[in-house]
């Protein structure tokens, strides 16, 4: 019995052995527990540390001593060295990269000057010092530049603000786009503070309040990346009653005949496009998945136990382990590559449509040095109206069709169409006056060859193309 006894007695090392376990158990608990703990109270320290903020308060600094992470974040726009392909923050000059664009713009100032856009840091400081702006702009230039703007709305109340002349705010607006465009300041919900998106959706029969939270970190956006016009000259409108389409939008022009300034050239009427980025991006695939602008050019960040909103708002080609990777799983070069891919062949498109645009304008041209009146030159200078604007539809817009990459070739293809069909006509028209011979085209190959040429149409003393 007593040998049955030893034999199932346990080794002497078992005891000590299970006692460590048990303590390693214990410690690696509780610094599970002080993990959870601390992440928690970092989830809820924003909460804790927060400071009132004023209705309309558009100092940053302010927001981001309640929202450090934020706010470092948002600092990082102050950027502008970054380059992708065919965007980044740094103020790429369009006319110096393609003269052609100057004549496209002859007697608009975006012709003398016309730059990529830098980081929101730069808002104010940009719109100040671009030579597109002259003592005729009134204060609807300053509508997406600023955080004081919404104040300043509230003041004086939304048309006064509009035609106030913006050289009166000069040095009185300085805060650049930040916290208080997209964010309620008691609740931090994303909120509407620009009046022309309300306006736009009321227009279109949609109550702008029912937007789901996910939509909204795109119409926050929207308050700005959009098409717009001066009603009445001052006034901002989107022009979205017919619709988000550039068919719907061209039809909206027409009606009201309205235009933004004559071509130098050709004497056409026609409309600058602005920025449609979210009527492109509504076109596109990411928009039909329920993708968000934000999800992509401000995806979310962890530090410790916290989640938040990059707010260095910038190309996802700059950030694609957390924007494009977080659903697309191949590696960053594959996914840089197709990007490039795909806005190659859109920037391809648009430089196509672009030399039949300049050519249509020069023809048209011609024809008046040739004595063509303006009533047999109205149907051609109609098709060059609409085949500018799709062109600018898609040219001004960021992406370089990437939002929507089908439909801007589609649009960049009319373009091309109804330029040629202009052309068309106003050959017909030329060899009914005994001219056969093609236009002597100006040479445009550099941005001061081409500055001459405009300059020359625009002095009253036109290049002779016949």
């Amino acid at each position: 019995m007593n040998s049955e006894s030893a034999k199932s007695r346990l080794p002497l090392w078992v005891g000590p052995a299970l006692f460590l376990l048990t303590t390693g158990v214990v410690v690696l608990l509780g610094l599970l527990a002080f993990s959870i703990t601390e992440r928690r109270w970092e989830t809820q320290r924003p909460a804790i540390a927060i400071q009132p903020i004023a209705e309309w308060e558009p100092d940053n600094a302010a927001w981001g001593a309640n929202y450090p992470r934020e706010y470092e974040r948002y600092l990082l726009t102050r950027d502008d060295t970054t380059r992708t392909m065919f965007g980044g923050s740094f103020p790429r000059d369009y006319l110096e990269d393609d003269p052609r664009q100057v004549l496209l713009f002859a007697g608009y100032p975006f012709s003398k000057e016309y730059r990529q856009a830098r980081g929101h840091y730069h808002s104010v400081t940009d719109v100040t010092q671009t030579k597109r702006i002259s003592a005729k702009n009134m204060s609807s230039c300053w509508t997406c530049k600023s955080t004081d703007v919404p104040k300043r709305m509230a003041e004086m109340g939304v048309a006064e603000f509009y035609a106030t002349p913006f050289s009166e705010f000069v040095g009185k607006i300085t805060h650049p786009i930040g916290c208080q465009d997209c964010h309620d300041p008691k609740t931090m919900n994303l909120r509407i503070t620009r009046p022309a998106l309300r306006e736009a959706f009321a227009a279109m029969g949609k109550d702008i309040d029912q937007a789901t939270h996910q939509e909204m970190r795109s119409l926050v956006c929207a308050q700005c990346h959009v098409e717009y016009y001066f009603k009445d000259g001052s006034y901002v409108t989107l022009p979205w009653a017919g619709g988000l389409g550039v068919e719907q939008i061209i039809a909206y022009y027409d009606a009201l005949s309205f235009t933004d300034w004559t071509h130098a050239i050709s004497k056409t009427s026609i409309i600058k496009s602005q920025h449609p980025d979210y009527e492109l991006y509504s076109a596109g695939i990411h928009a039909y998945g329920g993708v968000a602008c934000a999800d992509c050019h401000m995806p979310y960040r962890t530090e410790g136990g916290v989640k938040f909103t990059d707010h260095h708002v910038q190309s996802p080609l700059l950030n694609i382990a957390n924007s494009c990777a977080v659903c697309h799983r191949w590696g960053e070069e594959e996914i840089r590559s197709r990007v490039e891919a795909i806005q190659t062949k859109v920037a391809n498109a648009k430089l196509a449509a672009e030399d039949v645009l300049v050519r249509a304008h020069f023809d048209i041209a011609a024809a008046m040095q040739a004595g063509a009146t303006d009533e047999e030159l109205a149907a051609a200078r109609k098709l060059v109206r609409h085949a500018q604007y799709r062109w600018d539809f898609v040219s001004s817009h960021n992406g370089v069709g990437f939002h929507a990459p089908q439909e801007c070739t589609r649009i960049l293809g009319d373009s091309a169409r109804e330029a040629q069909e202009a052309r068309l006509l106003v050959a017909r028209l030329l060899a009914a006056k005994g001219i056969s011979a093609e236009p002597k085209y100006p040479d445009l190959s550099t941005r001061d060859r081409a500055v001459e040429v405009k300059n020359a149409f625009e002095s009253g003393q036109p290049t002779n193309l016949l």
